[in-house]
């Protein structure tokens, strides 16, 4: 597939500055979460584009599940989204594995000086259940500003050990409160869905206005 074939669903205003969402591992680009988000920060018109995986959309056509494409082709994919868009300087990111495949992409110094910013929705630090399996080890190679979203319960990194990794001076994290790996907190915290990914736009959108 060329990279012109690959579809992709804009929210927001054309001329707003572009950023370039890719899905988690489990769920597509339409999923409750990432239309959430989209819509939400096209409000602060930015344009919002996101698109799938190969092996995401081969699930769409015929329904079976299948596991993500090893990290080398989806670094490749992502690519060739951001090639359409070669007069803009553009942030790139994503929700779970897709932001660390965008932080892949922002760690390689043949693409960094590209990137205008990088946005991670709920970063896999580690897998659950298995801190010291770290997923961190590029992140000092970075130097564009990157903003982490993360919830504060998250399995994947939460605030017990997130604090403690060295990240570098350019990574900032924007704690969702009681947040889990969707930024969604639990109905005792007095707090919805809705209002942590409000406060979570606004973050982004607050992140990508200093930066453009």
């Amino acid at each position: 597939m060329t990279p012109a074939s690959i579809p992709l669903l804009h929210d927001g205003p054309s001329d707003g500055p572009v950023l370039l969402l890719a899905h988690g591992a489990g769920a597509p680009m339409d999923s409750g979460f990432m239309t959430g988000m989209a819509g939400l920060l096209a409000g602060f018109d930015i344009h919002v584009v996101r698109f799938e995986f190969a092996y995401m959309r081969a699930r769409r056509a015929d329904g079976k599940r299948r596991p993500p494409t090893r990290m080398p082709g989806l670094i490749e994919e992502f690519r060739q989204v951001i090639s359409r868009f070669p007069e803009s300087e553009v942030f790139i990111g994503g929700k779970s594995m897709g932001g660390r495949v965008a932080s892949m992409i922002a760690a390689d110094p043949q693409d960094g000086d590209d990137i205008a910013g990088l946005v991670c929705l709920g970063y896999p630090f580690h897998p659950p259940g298995k801190p010291d399996s770290l997923r961190t080890q590029h992140l000092p190679a970075i130097t564009c500003p990157t903003l982490i979203v993360q919830g504060e319960r998250d399995p994947f990194g939460n605030t017990d050990d997130v604090p403690a990794y060295d990240l570098p001076a350019n990574m900032r994290v924007f704690w969702s409160a009681f947040g889990n790996h969707d930024l969604a907190p639990p109905k005792k915290s007095g707090l919805t869905a809705h209002d942590n990914w409000s406060a979570a736009a606004a973050a982004i959108a607050g992140f990508i206005g200093e930066n453009t």
